[in-house]
């Protein structure tokens, strides 16, 4: 009886990062198609913006307080969003589009940089989201697993009166916050200090 009810949490917990992950590639591939169908206005925009950036961190013109600061504040707030999101019980939606938000930035980010530099864009592509974003992608989808599925106990603990160690799932809850921040902290310090270093690596080959 237990090896079987072992079985069935498994499968529902197999089929839940199954639906993430197809919903983190369909983000990615809008992201990826999106640049295509942008109007010469909206390339002419985005090329002078990438562009811009590149040449920041050739130069050295870039404000590591500020950028940490800002990196830190957005990761922070957008971690704890889909945390407390599990909590609320009703916002699974929000929780699913914030996960295909972040692939579609990210598809978006290295398509962007692909339609500008070409093949040498590769290279850009993946100083620019490697390790930072691919981190943060990861552990989007770690937390975004963990947020549905409290959320789902939390509605049997509160609704369906399920005997459930409600105490225990709350603790392994805050160690996933906590396991997340520690995340999104190394993410920011990559993002600031660590990707200006690999980009400066490509921006020798577009001189």
């Amino acid at each position: 009886m237990k090896l079987k009810l072992k079985k069935d949490k498994l499968l529902r917990q197999k089929k839940i990062y199954f639906m993430l992950l197809v919903l983190l590639i369909v983000g990615i591939c809008i992201g990826l198609a999106l640049p295509k169908f942008l109007t010469r206005e909206g390339y002419e925009i985005l090329k002078t913006s990438i562009s811009t950036f590149f040449n920041n961190v050739q130069n050295n013109q870039i404000d590591y307080a500020s950028g940490l600061k800002n990196s830190l504040l957005g990761n922070i707030s957008f971690m704890l969003g889909i945390w407390l999101l599990g909590i609320s019980v009703i916002g699974l939606p929000v929780v699913l589009f914030l996960l295909f938000y972040k692939g579609f930035v990210f598809g978006f980010s290295i398509s962007s940089i692909l339609s500008v530099y070409g093949f040498k864009g590769i290279l850009g592509a993946f100083t620019y989201v490697f390790p930072g974003t691919v981190l943060a992608l990861i552990t989007t989808i770690l937390l975004s697993f963990y947020s549905i599925s409290f959320s789902i106990h939390l509605f049997k603990y509160l609704f369906l009166k399920e005997n459930l160690n409600f105490k225990r799932i709350m603790n392994r809850y805050f160690k996933i916050l906590a396991i997340s921040l520690i995340s999104f902290i190394i993410v920011s310090l990559s993002d600031v200090y660590l990707a200006p270093i690999l980009m400066k690596i490509f921006t020798f080959f577009i001189k």
